[in-house]
C-alpha cells in the first residue's frame, strides 16, 4: 500500500486549467465565452476573426464600453467579475456572465492579448494573459481579445479536437445562436482572412431569415404572447416544415441560448396533434420572465437553467403554442402567418388585390405596382348552383349523425356560419395570449363567406373538387372528415368530468422510492387526472380507480409515466395523450371512409365544418387536408397568357 498523500493547496495555474476544463471543450466554447462579454459590455458591431477553424487564432473586437486600464489585471483573474457582487445579483443574473472566470481559464490554457480602451482614455492599453504585463497600444473605444493556439501548453486535450472545417462548423453554430438572440447588433465572422459572414442590424424577423434562411421564415409561425409575469416570442414551423432531426431548434430564456427538457417538453406537447411519425419541430423562441424566476448557475457553461415553477412555464408555453398551431397546419398559408413551403405547382400566391381582366383572362398589376390576380370569371361567393347558403345546412345533419346525438353544453363555442374560419381562441385579455386565426386560404375578399370555397364534385371517391376566389381547393375528404370528428371528440369530453373506474382489485406496481415521493406530493393533482393511488410498501404502489377510457390499457406503464411528468415539468399531458390516441383512433373508424359517393350537400357541409374546426389543416395522423391551387398557378399550367 502507498503512502497516504498530504492535503496540500493546488497551484493557481492548475485551479484555472481546471475550471477551463468545466468551460473550454473547444474553440467554439472559447467564442461563445468571449462574444457574451462583449455583449455584457455593450456592443453594437462584433468583428470575429477565426484561423485554422479557430485553433490557430480566435480574435474578438466590439466597440463596448471598453476596460479602464486599472482593472485590466483582474480583468483576466479568476473569480472577478463586474458583473454581480452579492448573493441577491446572483440570484437575479440578467448579465450573460457573471462566474469571471472565462478570461482566467482562456489564459491558462492559450495565449491570450486583451487590448481596451475606454471613451475616456487617450490610447488603449494592453495586458497579456500570462506574464501580466500592461502596455500601452493602439486601438478605437472598445475591447479586442486575441487567442492563440488553444491548448498548445495542454496536449491532452489538444488531440481531442477535431478537423478545422469541423471546429470551424461548432464556432459558426455558436456565433449564429448568438446573432439570433441580438438582431440589432452588427455581426462580421472572417476565417482566414476571408468574409465569411456578415449580419446587419436588423429585426427579428429578419435576423431569422438572415441567419436560417428564407425557406424557414416562410414556413414560420409568428408567436407573440404577454402576461405580466413572463413573455414568450418568435417563429415556428408549421407542421409540414418539420424535420427528421432537431436541429433547428432554438431556445433563449432572457436571452440566453439554453437546452431545457420543461421548455422542449412543452413544445412536444403542443405538436402532438399535428406531427408526423417522429418529425421534430423547428422553431426560434425567447421566454423571457423575471430573472428571480430562474436560475441560470447550474451549469459551468450556462446551457441549463432551472425554473422556479417549472409547472408554470410549461402550462404557459404549450398554452400559447397550442393555440397557435390550433388553426394551422398541412400546407396551408394561415392568416396571420407567413406563407408555407409547397411542393411544386402549390404556392400561395403572393397578397394580391384581385381585379378582372376579361380581355384575354391574364393577372394585371394594381395601381400600387403589387401583383394581381383576376377573379374567376363567373365565381360568385354563395354559387345557389349548389344550394349552398347557411339555411341549407340544416339538411346536412345526416352527414354528422354520430356527432349529432352528443349531449351539447351551454359553455360550448357557438359559430356563426355567416363567417366561416372563426376560431376558438384564448382571450387575449384575460390570458395575455395573441389569439391565433384558422389556417384558411386568403381569398382577398373579406365578404367571401367560405374561404374553402363550394364544392364541385368528387375525384374517385376520395377527393373533393372545391372552387373559391383564388381558384381551386383539393380536399381528402377522409383525412379532413377525421379531424373534424375528432376535435369534436375532444371537445365534448373536454366538457365534463373526467368519468373514473374503480378496480375492483387494485393493481400493485413495483416502484422506486421517487416514484413513492412524487406520488404523496402530487397526490390530488393525481385524482383531478382520474388516478387514486396510495403507497402500500417503500417500493409499491395500488392504483384503485383509473380513467374510465383508458381502463382496458397498460395500467402500470400510464402511471409511471405520469409520475415521471409529475416529476419532470410539475404537471402530466400523459393521460391526455392517451385518451387522445384512443379518440384519434375512434375517429378514424367514425369517419367518411373512400370509395363514399358524397351528394354536393353532403361535400359542402364538409368544408363549412372545416372551418369552423381547429388544426382542420391537417389529420390526426399530420397529414394534409387540404391544397390550394391559385389561378395564376392554374394558368401557368396551361401556359396561359405566355
Amino acid at each position: 500500500m502507498s503512502d497516504r498523500r498530504h492535503i496540500a493547496p493546488l497551484p493557481d495555474t492548475l485551479i484555472s486549467q481546471i475550471a477551463a476544463g468545466e468551460v473550454i471543450e473547444r474553440p467554439a466554447s472559447v467564442l461563445k465565452e468571449l462574444l457574451e462579454n462583449a455583449l455584457d459590455a455593450g456592443a453594437r458591431s462584433i468583428e470575429i476573426r477565426l484561423d485554422g477553424g479557430g485553433i490557430r487564432r480566435i480574435c474578438i473586437t466590439d466597440d463596448g464600453h471598453g476596460i479602464p486600464q486599472e482593472e485590466l489585471a483582474l480583468a483576466v483573474t479568476r473569480h472577478a467579475t463586474s458583473k454581480i457582487n452579492s448573493l441577491g445579483d446572483l440570484e437575479s443574473v440578467s448579465s450573460m456572465g457573471f462566474r469571471g472566470e472565462a478570461l482566467a481559464s482562456i489564459a491558462s490554457v492559450a495565449r491570450l492579448t486583451l487590448t481596451s480602451r475606454t471613451e475616456n482614455d487617450d490610447h488603449a492599453w494592453q495586458i497579456d494573459g500570462t506574464a501580466l504585463q500592461i502596455s500601452p497600444a493602439a486601438g478605437s473605444t472598445g475591447t479586442t481579445i486575441d487567442v492563440r493556439q488553444l491548448f498548445d501548453a495542454v496536449p491532452a486535450r489538444r488531440k481531442f479536437l477535431k478537423s478545422e472545417p469541423t471546429e470551424l462548423g461548432h464556432c459558426l453554430t455558436v456565433a449564429e445562436r448568438i446573432a439570433l438572440a441580438n438582431p440589432a447588433i452588427a455581426f462580421r465572422l472572417f476565417h482566414n482572412g476571408k468574409a465569411y459572414k456578415q449580419w446587419m442590424p436588423v429585426d427579428l424577423l429578419q435576423r431569422i431569415r438572415d441567419v436560417l434562411g428564407n425557406e424557414f421564415t416562410q414556413a414560420g409561425l409568428p408567436v407573440d404572447a404577454q402576461l405580466p409575469t413572463a413573455g414568450l416570442r418568435g417563429l415556428i414551423t408549421l407542421p409540414n416544415a418539420a424535420r427528421a432531426r432537431a436541429d433547428r431548434q432554438y431556445l433563449y430564456v432572457n436571452g440566453r441560448f439554453v437546452r431545457d427538457r420543461t421548455v422542449t417538453h412543452a413544445v412536444r406537447t403542443a405538436y402532438a396533434d399535428v406531427l408526423h411519425g417522429d418529425r421534430q419541430p423547428a422553431y426560434v423562441l425567447f421566454l423571457d420572465i423575471d430573472p428571480t424566476a430562474v436560475d441560470v448557475n447550474v451549469h459551468p457553461a450556462k446551457h441549463e437553467v432551472r425554473f422556479r415553477d417549472s409547472g408554470a412555464i410549461h402550462r404557459f408555453v404549450g398554452q400559447v403554442l397550442t393555440q397557435a398551431l390550433a388553426g394551422v397546419g398541412g400546407e396551408a398559408t394561415a392568416a396571420n402567418a407567413l406563407p408555407a413551403r409547397m411542393p411544386a405547382g402549390l404556392e400561395p400566391a403572393e397578397q394580391a388585390t384581385y381585379i378582372q381582366d376579361s380581355d384575354n383572362g391574364r393577372a394585371s398589376d394594381g395601381a400600387d405596382g403589387r401583383q394581381t390576380v383576376r377573379i374567376t370569371p363567373g365565381y360568385q361567393s354563395s354559387l345557389h348552383l349548389h344550394s349552398a347558403s347557411p339555411q341549407s345546412t340544416q339538411h346536412w345533419k345526416q352527414f354528422y349523425s354520430p356527432l349529432e346525438s352528443a349531449p351539447q353544453h351551454l359553455n360550448e363555442p357557438q359559430h356563426n356560419l355567416a363567417t366561416p374560419g372563426a376560431a376558438t381562441v384564448f382571450n387575449p385579455a384575460a390570458n395575455g395570449v395573441a389569439s391565433a386565426g384558422i389556417g384558411l386560404p386568403d381569398t382577398g375578399d373579406e365578404a367571401d363567406p367560405y374561404p374553402l370555397g363550394m364544392a364541385l364534385g368528387q375525384l374517385h371517391g376520395i377527393y373533393i373538387l372545391a372552387q373559391n376566389a383564388r381558384g381551386l381547393i383539393l380536399v381528402d375528404m377522409h383525412a379532413a372528415h377525421e379531424r373534424v370528428v375528432y376535435e369534436r371528440l375532444k371537445t365534448l369530453l373536454d366538457q365534463q368530468a373526467l368519468p373514473q373506474q374503480e378496480l375492483l382489485v387494485p393493481y400493485v406496481i413495483h416502484c422506486s422510492e421517487r416514484d413513492i415521493a412524487v406520488m404523496e406530493s402530487h397526490k390530488e393533482q393525481l385524482v383531478t387526472l382520474g388516478l387514486t393511488i396510495s403507497a402500500t410498501g417503500p417500493q409499491s404502489l395500488a392504483v384503485r380507480s383509473v380513467p374510465s377510457l383508458l381502463a382496458g390499457g397498460d395500467i402500470e406503464s400510464l402511471v409511471l409515466n405520469v409520475l415521471k411528468e409529475l416529476e419532470m415539468v410539475g404537471h402530466s399531458e400523459q393521460l391526455t395523450g392517451q385518451r387522445n390516441e384512443l379518440l384519434s383512433t375512434m375517429a378514424c373508424h367514425g369517419s367518411v371512409r373512400a370509395n363514399r359517393r358524397l351528394t354536393v350537400e353532403e361535400m359542402n357541409a364538409l368544408l363549412r365544418q372545416m372551418e369552423h374546426t381547429e388544426r382542420a389543416n391537417q389529420c390526426n395522423h399530420g397529414r394534409p387536408t387540404w391544397f390550394q391551387w391559385s389561378m395564376n398557378d392554374l394558368d401557368r399550367l396551361f401556359m396561359r397568357g405566355q
